[in-house]
């Protein structure tokens, strides 16, 4: 074993923060401790991104009229989105709890600078969209840190950005790249949501671990079937 790794209790406590996280859309009314949210946005911060760029910004929410606004932009789109679905599937979509945003005392919405760190970001000139992947390692820091905390999380993306720009006066070359309600909640499920309502399970890993080229079968590592 590594002489740099976390002793066993320490380990625990991050696989346990991994596998324990949820994507929450409802929660408790209770105020939210205000110094736990600001680890929780420094867990963000502390995110890896390419050349360092940091192409996060988060706006806060509180006001229950702002995220009325915001609740009805992702309504609009969720409507729109069943629209993909038939029959059994989409009846099934249409009762799916997508948001809690009016629910949850604070909704961040984190975005994404392209703009950030100059015309050249080392690392970013082959896939620009890193920046965005970056944001990403933002939201899961964010949502391990809320775990270890005790509050959840859920990340909400059913919208179309103009309507978010405009609604929180974002300038238009940001993207907001999502809506994240915080709350405290009775209890975290034990399985996903949407594995819980039937939309979909959880695929094995070992189909999903190839060696050495596409589709060819691990035989190295002894992986969970789960």
């Amino acid at each position: 074993m590594s002489r740099h790794a976390f002793s066993p209790e320490e380990r625990a406590a991050v696989y346990r923060a991994i596998y324990e996280r949820r994507d929450i859309r409802s929660f408790l009314p209770d105020p939210l401790d205000e110094a736990a949210v600001a680890r929780i946005l420094d867990a963000g911060h502390h995110a890896p991104s390419v050349g360092f760029m940091q192409p996060w910004n988060f706006i806060l929410i509180r006001s229950q009229e702002v995220k009325q606004q915001l609740r009805d932009a992702v309504d609009r789109e969720r409507l729109a989105a069943s629209l993909h679905f038939e029959d059994e599937r989409q009846d099934l979509y249409l009762k799916l709890k997508v948001e809690g945003i009016l629910q949850a005392p604070l909704t961040i919405c984190v975005t994404c600078d392209p703009t950030r760190g100059g015309r050249h970001v080392l690392g970013r000139n082959s896939i620009p969209e890193t920046d965005v992947f970056s944001v990403s390692c933002a939201i899961q820091n964010m949502w391990l840190a809320a775990r270890a905390e005790g509050i959840a999380m859920g990340w909400v993306s059913i919208f179309k950005k103009q309507d978010i720009r405009h609604i929180l006066d974002i300038p238009p070359h940001i993207d907001p790249v999502g809506l994240i309600s915080l709350g405290y909640v009775e209890a975290f499920p034990n399985r996903p949501l949407l594995e819980s309502a039937g939309w979909r399970d959880r695929i094995p890993l070992a189909e999903l671990v190839f060696e050495e080229k596409w589709g060819a079968p691990n035989r190295a590592i002894p992986l969970n079937q789960t």
